[in-house]
């Protein structure tokens, strides 16, 4: 009995590979898929309401690389082998230069008419069209058993981090996310809270 236990599990490894999916890695690969592609409708609908000529560049980059990745993702899916288009990597247009610190604006209310919608208003839809797919793209990845696939949702998701972080660069310089500090004494706390662990260099 356990020879045969053992031929099934064997015989297993050996499915096509357009089945080598486990059931849960399909339900968060659809639930992946299904926010990208909301993600992409979104983006979309918002640029119609862009004013700054950068931040519509921003967006139609974005839209452009994730349609792709979406590609790829749809390709990988289907035949669990490696896509005609990899994962590619995404270089952002703006520098790393970070304003901390708060100044004074006006509180802020959700707008009432769609005339209200601003650059504001898309830069944090965009924000939160990202955010919600590096989540979704990191679970599936945990959850994936195909190898394809798994890396496919895995190296998406630096990408996915570094979109977020070019809208959040320019919501910084146009004072749309400022970025409070701690005091000097409390910020040192928190920095060396933690030491090395000794010895424990490699031989």
């Amino acid at each position: 009995m356990q020879n045969q236990n053992q031929q099934n599990l064997q015989g297993s490894s050996q499915m096509p590979a357009n089945q080598s999916h486990g059931g849960h890695e399909l339900f968060d690969a659809h639930e992946a898929m299904s926010g990208l592609t909301g993600g992409l409708e979104q983006y979309l609908l918002y640029e119609q309401h862009i004013q700054d000529p950068e931040l519509k560049s921003m967006l139609q980059q974005h839209r452009a690389f994730l349609n792709q990745l979406y590609n790829t993702c749809v390709e990988t899916l289907k035949t669990g082998q490696e896509p005609q288009v990899e994962t590619q990597t995404y270089h952002m247009a703006q520098n790393n230069d970070v304003v901390y610190g708060m100044q004074p604006s006006q509180p802020k209310a959700p707008a009432q008419s769609v005339n209200e919608i601003n650059d504001q208003c898309v830069s944090s839809y965009m924000m939160g069209v990202l955010k919600s797919s590096a989540s979704a793209f990191t679970m599936a990845s945990l959850e994936t058993t195909n190898p394809v696939l798994r890396r496919v949702f895995a190296d998406s998701v630096p990408n996915l981090v570094e979109m977020a972080y070019e809208v959040f660069l320019y919501q910084n310089k146009n004072q749309y996310y400022q970025v409070p500090q701690l005091q000097q004494q409390d910020m040192q706390g928190l920095m060396n809270s933690f030491a090395p662990i000794q010895g424990t260099m490699p031989h």
